[in-house]
């Protein structure tokens, strides 16, 4: 009788030990299946629902832009100040759209084909940015502020380089994934593929000339009036220019390295 009771509470401890162990087996699937789905939900609104929003914002802005009052291209008078860099705009350093920031002016030129400037809240876009090769058609605004510029699906205009046709390196940064991507592709871009400005009824064409698959985002060199890589002479150029600069990051989904598109005014 002693030995069939003794049986008995040994069976049962062995059974409550199992369900002890089922129970952690059961809530560690559940925490494991809980934390996929926020992973999966945080893919799903950073992979789509962003570049949704900002597509949508930044198509918006274009529509906005493209009904503005537009300027004689032909004028005489001479072009107003340059636009005010908005107070967010600060250094790009920590985007993952390009951190390199300029540590001089850059061609402040005011030659005749200088495009007229106006005051822009900051933010708001001034310019459309065309590329014909990857069916990019997005704005431009000052600055390249993530929140107020970049998540927005904005392209963002480099504090202290030159303004769209002239003289200097006019510089741009954009996102290369979420947030609208308008740089995803740029690793694309080839020799004499046109890169378009427009602003308030002016047209500029630069064709690409040179490209940078990958440098440090302290290589401010890119975005110089005369932009040229530490990474070595033959990425840039030696003289004095019209320039522009599309800079992203690469590799895809990490913001370690930029990649670097320059091409030069043609019209």
């Amino acid at each position: 009788m002693r030995d069939h009771m003794r049986v008995v509470v040994q069976s049962g401890g062995r059974r409550g030990r199992r369900a002890r162990v089922a129970g952690v087996l059961w809530a560690a699937a559940e925490l494991a299946v809980t934390v996929g789905v926020v992973v999966l939900l945080l893919v799903v609104h950073q992979g789509w629902w962003t570049n949704r929003q900002a597509r949508v914002a930044a198509r918006q802005e274009v529509a906005r832009l493209e009904g503005a009052p537009r300027v004689d291209a032909a004028s005489s008078s001479p072009p107003g100040p340059a636009f005010p860099e908005p107070s967010s705009a600060g250094s790009p350093a920590g985007s993952p759209a390009g951190s390199p920031s300029p540590s001089r002016t850059a061609g402040a030129g005011t030659g005749a084909g200088a495009p007229p400037t106006s005051q822009a809240p900051g933010g708001a876009g001034y310019a459309v940015l065309r590329i014909p090769r990857l069916g990019v058609v997005v704005p431009v605004a000052q600055g390249v502020d993530k929140r107020a510029v970049l998540d927005k699906g904005y392209v963002g205009h480099y504090p202290g380089t030159a303004q769209p046709g002239e003289q200097g390196n006019f510089a741009l940064a954009g996102h290369r994934n979420t947030h609208g991507e308008p740089f995803r592709y740029i690793n694309r871009l080839r020799t004499g593929d046109e890169l378009i400005v427009e602003v308030r009824g002016r047209r500029y064409v630069y064709v690409v000339g040179r490209t940078l698959a990958q440098t440090s985002e302290r290589d401010t060199g890119v975005i110089a009036p005369v932009p040229s890589s530490t990474a070595g002479p033959e990425y840039g150029y030696a003289e004095p220019g019209a320039y522009i600069t599309l800079t992203t990051c690469t590799p895809e989904y990490t913001s370690r390295y930029r990649l670097v598109v320059w091409g030069t005014l043609q019209r």
